[in-house]
């Protein structure tokens, strides 16, 4: 039995969702946002609640039942607070700038690296070497920063590049003589 599939997603005043056939559309002040669910997951609305169970007994039906649960769950919190991503950019003459909607970096290459913000995700630059991504899709904000990070990512000696906020980087030791 899935432990997350169990419980019930909880849908605060001021989300409405709605369910047509497998499909789940979640809108709220943010947003809105749709999923298709599998089609071995069953799911109700009962009151503020959204219960979800498998329709059949097999292995695949038990992992989409939690897999689907925590999607939905993370649509309704997306549609309400959001979600957020912060990146720091560690290195001399690393900085960040806006240009636009897109993201400028300078990191050490010949040349800017331009990161065009995709739909539903904002981009902040508090301080030339902090950047705050913003959505109301986890998958989205989270693609994004990999993606920026991956451009330039920690590395072991000097720890130097990009890397996520608070992420610590096992660093290594240097040559000897």
């Amino acid at each position: 039995m899935s432990r997350i599939g169990k419980k019930a997603v909880a849908i605060p005043s001021g989300v409405q969702v709605t369910l047509a056939g497998q499909t789940v559309t979640v809108k709220g002040p943010k947003g809105q946002l749709s999923w298709t669910i599998a089609d071995e997951v069953e799911v109700k609305q009962e009151g503020a609640e959204l219960l979800l169970a498998p329709r059949v007994d097999t292995k695949r039906a038990k992992g989409m039942w939690g897999l689907s649960r925590t999607l939905v769950a993370n649509m309704v919190h997306g549609v309400t607070t959001g979600f957020e991503e912060s990146l720091e950019l560690v290195g001399v003459g690393y900085r960040a700038a806006m240009k636009g909607t897109a993201l400028s970096l300078q990191l050490g290459f010949s040349h800017d690296v331009d990161v065009e913000a995709p739909a539903g995700v904002t981009f902040a630059v508090p301080k030339q070497t902090e950047i705050k991504i913003a959505g109301i899709d986890k998958q989205a904000v989270g693609e994004i920063a990999a993606k920026i990070r991956r451009i330039r990512p920690p590395e072991p000696y000097k720890g130097k590049g990009v890397r996520y906020a608070g992420e610590k980087v096992r660093r290594k030791e240097g040559k000897k003589k």
